[in-house]
């Protein structure tokens, strides 16, 4: 399992995800489940993953395939599609066939795959733009009232976002929701760990602006999750009933 957000706001879109991959308690690794596709100053598209590694890591390999291939049109290549919706449609597209070729092989065995996909980014002249893959390849977009989106293990990280995150939000406090909504999804669920990998795109850079691997033990995150703790126990105790 895994977890994953993404913030679009007015001031950029924060992104957030672990790295933790776990087939049984005793075969836990980590893998990146973040990707970057940029052209500086022109587009930026970032794809973040849940789900099976193998239909995710095909479907990222394809995608990577058709931008590499000089003779890829726009309706395969998402760095030449000249809309973000035409990129959605594109690795929708893509990461349908992968699960329905993969469920094929699997079935056999009694057994299925599944993935999902949060694609946000921005191209020169374009508006940002953010959307949940669903693993049947259609989705749907974040907007202003639903500024957030989430995959994997989302339950535990959700109420803070529910409650603190606005269209309005600056990019500062974006990232503090983001970090406090996994650090509430870490203590809840075993499943999702470090490292964590967060990025941050300013509206209208087209490109990565900041971006950022969390270890474990990293201590401006801990002192994050301390104070965080301290604040809700400090609360808690304030409320009478």
């Amino acid at each position: 399992m895994t977890y994953c957000v993404g913030l679009l706001l007015n001031a950029g879109i924060v992104l957030l995800s672990d790295t933790r991959t776990n087939a049984g308690l005793d075969n836990i690794a980590t893998y990146r489940k973040m990707f970057v596709f940029e052209d500086p100053g022109e587009r930026v598209i970032t794809i973040l993953t849940a789900g099976s590694l193998s239909v995710t890591q095909t479907t990222i390999a394809q995608l990577r395939d058709a931008i590499d291939d000089p003779e890829a049109p726009a309706d395969t290549s998402i760095m030449k599609a000249p809309t973000l919706l035409k990129v959605a449609e594109i690795v929708g597209n893509t990461l349908a066939r992968v699960r329905t070729d993969i469920d094929e092989k699997l079935s056999a065995m009694g057994q299925g795959a599944s993935a999902s996909m949060i694609l946000a980014g921005q191209r020169r002249g374009g508006a940002m733009r953010m959307f949940l893959i669903y693993p049947e390849g259609n989705f749907i977009e974040a907007t202003e009232d639903t500024p957030f989106l989430q995959i994997g293990e989302h339950k535990y990280g959700k109420p803070l976002l529910d409650r603190v995150v606005k269209a309005h939000t600056t990019l500062a406090d974006a990232q503090k929701a983001v970090l406090l909504s996994m650090d509430s999804t870490l203590r809840s669920n075993l499943s999702v760990g470090m490292p964590l990998d967060l990025a941050v795109i300013e509206r209208d850079a087209c490109k990565v602006t900041l971006r950022r691997r969390i270890e474990a033990g990293d201590e401006s995150f801990r002192a994050m999750s301390d104070a965080w703790s301290n604040a809700l126990r400090e609360g808690f105790t304030q409320i009478t009933v």
